[in-house]
């Protein structure tokens, strides 16, 4: 029996842009064996579908219900359109419109599969500080313009290299359209300044020994991260936590701390499961805990300038 074919166009409206959307709707198109096409807009995602009506159905059933975790649906507009007779299912050019109605992700904290390959000496992006995917990286920080596409963004100028285009092209690989996508041969670099803006370092490698000899000194140091920068300095180091108090003329609000992982801490500071959840999330927040020790300022291996006259610290794990 051959089933009845019907075409659908959706609008799609909420978090749909910059969060491995136009990819998930492309694996559910194929899933359902549906043919036509998907493209951001200036209002979210337009999707144009072909099938029979049971499994569009279910496709948008799964829109709702399925979607990527950093998305956020807010609504899904069907009307009837006239059949196109598609060969397949695709991802086109975005189309721009007036009305700028779309909502952009927030940045989002690295993902345990790239933190994985930035660990792997055997991978091709070991060491490169900003390794992304469609489930991590900069969303909101390097977005110019709606849609959230490459070129309307601040990778416009880094063109991917052959490995990189290959991967944004497959729709089997975790970096599927992944805006930001890059790697050390074709997208940006890390470099360390003085304090007049001299380049100091020879390549990304030196910069990021040197900005550490420099925390190790006393010494401060301005972490250009997303969304602005990082004063950081040594924590267990009055004289460095000192200097940044009297620099920022900052007597004695609590500073918070960035730690490598909640181990870490579990020496200073008490975290429950719940605490533990929270700092490990994808928003990397900054959590208040509870001070392990009786004289709350005076805590082995930490400046007690850091929270002076306070049960607390604020925490945080790095998000990129």
């Amino acid at each position: 029996m051959i089933l009845p074919i019907l075409a659908k166009r959706l609008e799609i409206s909420g978090v749909v842009q910059g969060v491995g959307f136009r990819p998930f709707l492309f694996a559910l198109a194929k899933k359902y064996y549906l043919k036509g096409e998907v493209s951001n807009t200036s209002g979210g995602v337009l999707v144009i579908v072909e099938g029979p009506p049971d499994n569009i159905e279910r496709f948008i059933n799964d829109i709702y219900h399925k979607n990527p975790l950093l998305s956020s649906v807010t609504k899904v507009e069907s009307f009837d359109a006239g059949l196109q007779n598609f060969s397949l299912f695709q991802i086109v050019k975005s189309r721009v419109s007036d009305s700028r109605t779309t909502l952009i992700s927030p940045d989002v904290s690295i993902c345990p599969d790239c933190l994985a390959e930035m660990k792997d000496p055997g991978d091709r992006r070991y060491g490169y500080p900003f390794i992304n995917c469609t489930n991590c990286g900069p969303r909101y920080t390097i977005i110019e313009d709606i849609p959230y596409d490459r070129p309307k963004t601040a990778m416009k100028q880094f063109k991917m290299c052959t490995a990189c285009q290959k991967e944004y092209d497959d729709p089997l690989d975790r970096r599927f359209h992944a805006q930001p996508n890059a790697c050390s041969d074709c997208g940006p670099h890390v470099f360390l300044t003085d304090n007049t803006g001299k380049r100091i370092d020879l390549d990304s490698k030196e910069a990021i020994t040197l900005a550490a000899q420099y925390l190790s000194r006393g010494k401060i140091v301005a972490v250009k991260g997303l969304g602005g920068f990082h004063l950081a300095c040594d924590a267990s180091s009055q004289e460095a936590v000192q200097s940044l108090r009297l620099r920022k003329a900052r007597p004695h609000k609590p500073f918070a701390l960035m730690a490598q992982s909640v181990s870490q801490i579990l020496a200073y500071v008490h975290v429950s499961p719940e605490e533990k959840e929270l700092l490990e999330s994808y928003h990397r927040p900054i959590v208040l805990l509870n001070k392990k020790h009786i004289r709350q300022d005076d805590i082995k291996g930490l400046a007690p300038g850091v929270a002076p006259f306070n049960n607390c610290l604020g925490i945080m794990l790095p998000y990129t």
